[in-house]
């Protein structure tokens, strides 16, 4: 199955051109173990900063 992942943080190191996300897999968490109730109380765990 083909997905289109997009992200905009291009200082991660998966971020590739056309704000695409080149990782294999995605981890995301709710921030504080709960049940999040929007995106801002999620994070990627994905995210490696590019060095």
């Amino acid at each position: 199955m083909t997905q289109e992942i997009l992200c905009e943080v291009n200082n991660c190191k998966f971020w590739a051109s056309g704000n695409r996300c080149s990782a294999k897999s995605i981890y995301v968490v709710s921030q504080k173990g709960n049940k999040a109730k929007s995106s801002e109380e999620t994070d990627c765990n994905t995210f490696v900063p590019r060095e």
